[in-house]
């Protein structure tokens, strides 16, 4: 018997774990399914839009960030956790930290971007991302330690006034409470730049609300132990400060920039409407990592409902190509936008229908509870988001 074609998934994100369990479920004739193996850093996949929920424990992390082990299993696909140190993609291998080399016959490039902090002086060493579960784990630390100082007020800024840290800032604001003095910086002039009307109108109501300062038109000069100095439009101030989160941009890994293939302004590689790169057909990209365009030439979004869309499309093509059926070219669809705001908060707009409050709040939960990777997984997020509130009240009486 031939041995089965390889298919490497390089990214357990929405992008590349969505690839592999809809790759998987395809209907494929005896010995035709590939042998599928994903491969990422971390030992969990993390549902991005719900990591704020921990800074303020609304979730536990086993809710946002189930085990890989847990949501393959039965499935067939095999799992590799490693850190991707290179890619040869003329020799079709990947290397992995610590000198481990897989071969592959088709490729996924899934990997995702990190966020850039070696722009403004200090960032790297004083500054925190929010990016992984890693990052919202020594955020939570790092606030208990502030919380249990004796000082009265404890002074946060969130750099990036992006959907990230609206999100971000609002949390940390209900968190603290009293205690906290939470500032907002962004270089732009407005915050949600790309989101509706609706959306940063109801944005700086609820910063307004919980006391928290807007420095828009600000640039970060640089940041210190305990300090943080801003230019706006010239005038330059040094601020003391206890935090500073760091929630602007996305760059690519270093071994993407090392690929031999055409990319962006950006460092995004360029695809087809396949999701293949242009000279590596048997090598698809999507998500942070790519610059993607849809059937009609139009640049895809970098956010993760883009990301699971794409996922559909790219685990077809894997499937069309491997069976000698035609690729589809994708076609995104905006679905809408939908953004925390507080502990009790959203804004939602989908479909010509805004919804916001404690119903728009809600609403959001349902609709990630039913984008989450697997039915078993939703089914026990979803049990513990009823249950819980019943037997805290139980507790309680």
């Amino acid at each position: 018997m031939d041995a089965p074609t390889r298919v490497c998934i390089l990214g357990g994100g929405f992008g590349g774990l969505y690839t592999a369990l809809n790759l998987s479920a395809f209907p494929w004739e005896p010995g035709e399914k590939p042998q599928i193996t994903l491969i990422d850093q971390a030992d969990h996949f993390l549902f991005t839009p719900l990591l704020y929920e921990l800074v303020t424990g609304e979730l536990q992390s086993w809710e946002v960030a189930p085990p890989f082990e847990e949501l393959l299993a039965g499935t067939g696909i095999a799992f590799c956790q490693g850190t991707v140190e290179s890619v040869d993609l003329e020799q079709q291998r990947v290397l992995l930290a610590a000198g481990r080399e897989l071969t592959y016959d088709a490729l996924v490039l899934a990997a995702g971007g990190e966020t850039p902090r070696n722009q403004v002086a200090g960032a790297a060493e004083y500054a925190l991302p929010f990016r992984t579960l890693a990052d919202a784990n020594h955020l939570r630390e790092h606030l208990r330690q502030l919380e249990s100082q004796a000082q009265e007020v404890l002074r946060v800024v969130v750099v990036g006034a992006g959907p990230s840290g609206i999100e971000l800032a609002c949390k940390l604001a209900d968190r603290l409470g009293q205690r906290g003095r939470v500032r907002l910086v962004d270089r732009g002039d407005q915050v949600l730049k790309a989101f509706s009307s609706f959306h940063r109108d109801l944005a700086l109501k609820a910063l307004e609300s919980r006391s928290v300062w807007v420095d828009l038109e600000t640039d970060v000069i640089s940041v210190d132990r305990g300090s943080i100095t801003l230019d706006y439009k010239g005038q330059v101030d040094t601020l003391p400060v206890d935090l500073v989160l760091w929630t602007v941009g996305t760059q690519p890994r270093p071994w993407v920039l090392d690929l031999p293939a055409g990319r962006n302004e950006r460092g995004q590689l360029r695809t087809l409407p396949t999701l293949q790169l242009v000279d590596y057909p048997n090598v698809f990209a999507l998500g942070d990592i790519a610059d993607t365009r849809d059937a009609r030439g139009k640049r895809v979004p970098a956010t993760a409902q883009a990301a699971f869309q794409a996922a559909d499309y790219a685990a077809w093509n894997l499937w069309a190509s491997l069976t000698g059926r035609p690729l589809l070219p994708f076609r995104y669809l905006h679905l809408g936008e939908m953004i925390a705001l507080g502990s009790d908060g959203a804004a939602i707009s989908a479909m010509g229908v805004n919804l916001k409050g404690p119903a728009a709040y809600v609403a959001r939960r349902l609709v990630y509870l039913l984008r989450m990777p697997t039915l078993r997984h939703r089914l026990q997020v979803g049990w513990n988001w009823v249950a819980g509130p019943v037997v805290e009240w139980l507790a309680q009486t």
